[in-house]
């Protein structure tokens, strides 16, 4: 049987445990090819030979479905459809492509069940595997959750093979040849007798051939792409300045907007008094929205100091209106009437802490805005039959269908075209402003619209990432730790998100308890208990979402345990480690730092943590001093499981990059809510780490695992809770509450 048919029967099988009993009715749709989106208006002499590889007369365009939020998603993408269609990167062109059920993600979907990645059973097989039926059966085109790379490593180097195989049927054919006496390189078919026979060539042939789906994938020692250093394809126009972000978009004719909302997200609004920016220079139209207002001008800086004129009259904040009081629900909602879940309960951890010696401990992390470099903007044109938007967005057919249902139009005559985002790290998986701006766009039938939130407007109408807390309990005996309770609560992210798609929610919310229940250490009596708070703040995604907090709270307070316990802080997360991938990431990292205790000197210390999310057991040794300046980050080293390492720079770039964004945060940001508003509204009230901080960070990657897993968000979890057990190694200072700054300074 072929790589492809494997493949298939693989998934079949795997999705066959989780659809028996009443769901099988959508096997046959499951198992059917999806069709292909490129099909449409496609130019005569041109070949859609899948949805993911369309060649025309004069150009191979690859189709690269997940955004580029700057993790380098497009040439990932192209580089594994590449890599079996025998082009070189050079040679294509780059497209996201249209929303389509065809560019479904079904690695993200298996997110949302309760089963640990370790979790090997067959129930859990059978989950993850419904989940990638359901996401294609649903059409659920979504960028998140370090999903990039799991679910294209396959799915799209079958789609290069499928292509290539077309391509040689076509040229064989003509020939007159069996297409296994042919070859390819290059972007050429060639023939036995060494003729080359452009891909470009071959397109109107191909067209009219059905595709060779019983393909055979190339053995790794074949590979050019995979596996090897790339360069970037936007590398060059990233660093000379000439890439085109959404923001950066022009269009003939276009006008341009910005509108100003309740910053109380979800409050009203009274009234307003538009009178100083309607005679304002190069104001063309005010345009009433629903809790708040836009502006349509001449050019973005008039709209600007035109919203700015407006007088409002905002209703309150429909939650507690300061930081202070939100902390106080969080407390209240630790009650058995809010648990939410405990998936992880196992020996007794009530019988353990009898007559014990209980340690305990309480940790918080705030509030956090995403504070992309490029603000929300897009570009939309409206019409009678049609609309255009032009945006970076994370949830394609969302915007699609939400658009679609906004204007009264089909979602067919919705056409989206994705742009490259400047930064997201979730921000993108929400639709307000794509929403705001084909409101600006109704008003100004047939012309196009940009409409560019200011920095202040980004900041405030941000979907945080949740305020959470949690509280911990254990005991320690013999040198070891013997038992150890966690209790965390939080907003759901998942229920606040649906809830602006109009979905629904059923059960328990992981991400609540992602990165704490699931963590592969054998503690004799061990419990995670997860506890649903009322939505306060509407909450959102947030780069490595729950695993972000639950990362702090888990390994800090183990941190606390194992030096209770008087025992090694690396030594005694290996012995706990019963899943063999991660403790070899354990005893990685610690080979890496030259591990030798978390003490270094006078003033100085090393902090060790980890966290197992999105599949990935990560591992960082942060090593810091103490200065009359405050704490000085000397220099981080991580060590991080992925199954295979795709593009080893692309790969340490993003944990580089996830470190810096975990420390970063680590030491600076909150969001502050006074009044009901975010306090932070620009940069300078919300700062990330400076470049003078920023240590040297080692990066080891290891591919022992048997699943290819995504690095975008995995290293940011232990990036905090390293740094936090690094400054109470070097003073004798726990830290339990974010940020950092509140309680030492850095130098």
């Amino acid at each position: 049987m072929s790589r492809a048919g494997k493949i298939a029967r693989r998934t079949f099988l795997v999705g066959s445990a989780a659809v028996l009993g009443g769901v099988a009715f959508g096997t046959y749709r499951y198992l059917a090819p999806p069709r292909n989106p490129l099909l449409d208006g496609l130019p005569e002499g041109a070949a859609a030979l899948t949805p993911h590889v369309l060649i025309t007369g004069d150009a191979v365009i690859l189709i690269t479905p997940r955004a580029d939020l700057g993790q380098g998603a497009y040439s990932l993408q192209a580089a594994l459809i590449a890599e079996e269609l025998d082009v070189d990167l050079e040679q294509v062109r780059v497209d996201p492509g249209p929303p389509s059920v065809a560019y479904y993600n079904g690695a993200v979907a298996a997110e949302g069940f309760p089963f640990a990645s370790t979790d090997g059973s067959v129930l859990a097989r059978g989950a993850r595997g419904f989940g990638d039926v359901a996401a294609k059966l649903i059409g659920l085109q979504v960028t998140g959750g370090s999903s990039t790379v799991p679910d294209a490593y396959l799915k799209l180097r079958v789609a290069g093979a499928v292509a290539r195989e077309t391509l040689k049927e076509a040229a064989a054919r003509e020939a007159g040849l069996d297409r296994f006496a042919l070859t390819t390189a290059s972007g050429n078919v060639i023939l036995p007798d060494g003729t080359r026979r452009p891909y470009t060539g071959l397109a109107a042939a191909a067209a009219g051939i059905d595709p060779v789906r019983n393909v055979d994938l190339r053995p790794p020692e074949d590979w050019r792409y995979v596996g090897r250093a790339m360069q970037r394809i936007d590398i060059v126009a990233k660093s000379t300045g000439r890439q085109v972000y959404g923001i950066d978009l022009r269009r003939a004719e276009m006008l341009y907007g910005t509108v100003r909302s309740n910053p109380r997200i979800g409050g009203g609004l009274r009234g307003y008094d538009a009178s100083a920016a309607e005679n304002m220079r190069g104001v063309r139209k005010i345009v009433p929205l629903e809790n708040g207002v836009g502006v349509i001008a001449d050019n973005t800086w008039r709209a600007f100091q035109a919203v700015e004129a407006i007088d409002f009259d905002w209703e309150p904040a429909p939650y507690p209106a300061d930081t202070e009081a939100m902390w106080g629900r969080l407390q209240q909602a630790l009650a058995e009437e809010n648990r939410d879940s405990r998936f992880k309960d196992e020996g007794d951890v009530e019988a353990a802490f009898a007559g014990a010696e209980v340690l305990e401990a309480e940790y918080r992390v705030p509030h956090l805005a995403h504070a992309p470099l490029e603000p929300a903007s897009a570009v939309a044109q409206v019409t009678a039959d049609r609309v255009d938007i032009w945006t970076a967005t994370q949830i394609p057919r969302f915007v699609q269908r939400n658009v679609a249902a906004q204007t009264g139009l089909a979602a067919e005559d919705v056409h989206l075209h994705v742009q490259m985002a400047g930064g997201s790290f979730g921000h993108r998986l929400e639709d307000t402003y794509v929403r705001q701006a084909v409101a600006l766009a109704q008003a100004a039938q047939g012309t196009p619209v940009k409409m560019t939130w200011r920095r202040e407007e980004d900041m405030a109408q941000d979907y945080p990432r949740p305020m959470m807390l949690a509280r911990g309990r254990g005991t320690v005996r013999d040198g070891l730790v013997e038992a150890y309770d966690l209790d965390i609560v939080s907003p759901s992210v998942t229920a606040s998100q649906l809830a602006r798609q109009g979905l629904p929610t059923a059960g328990p919310d992981v991400t609540i308890i992602a990165g704490a229940w699931d963590q592969p250490f054998a503690i004799p009596n061990v419990r995670v208990t997860g506890y649903r708070a009322p939505e306060m703040v509407p909450v959102s995604s947030w780069r490595s979402v729950g695993a972000s907090g639950n990362g702090f709270f888990h390994d800090c307070f183990l941190d606390e345990l194992i030096h209770a316990a008087g025992a090694d802080p690396l030594a005694e997360r290996i012995r706990l480690c019963w899943h063999e991938p991660s403790r070899k990431v354990l005893e990685a990292v610690g080979e890496m730092s030259g591990w030798n205790g978390p003490h270094l000197g006078e003033g100085r210390g090393r902090g060790v943590a980890f966290c197992l999310s999105f599949g990935v057991p990560v591992a960082e040794v942060v090593d810091v001093t103490a200065t009359d300046k405050g704490i000085r980050i000397d220099k981080v080293f991580v060590a991080a499981e992925v199954g295979r390492v795709i593009d080893p720079v692309n790969f340490e770039n993003q944990v580089q990059g996830g470190v810096v964004w975990g420390l970063g945060h680590a030491m600076n940001c909150a969001v502050i809510h006074q009044d009901g508003m975010a306090v932070q509204a620009n940069f300078n009230q919300y700062e990330g780490m400076r470049l003078y901080q920023v240590p040297e960070i080692v990066v080891r990657g290891l591919e022992n695992g048997e699943i290819v897993r995504g690095i975008g968000e995995p290293p940011v979890p232990p990036a905090a809770p390293a740094l936090a057990n690094a400054i109470f190694a070097a003073t004798g200072q726990r830290i339990r509450t974010l940020p950092l700054w509140d309680s030492v300074d850095f130098a």
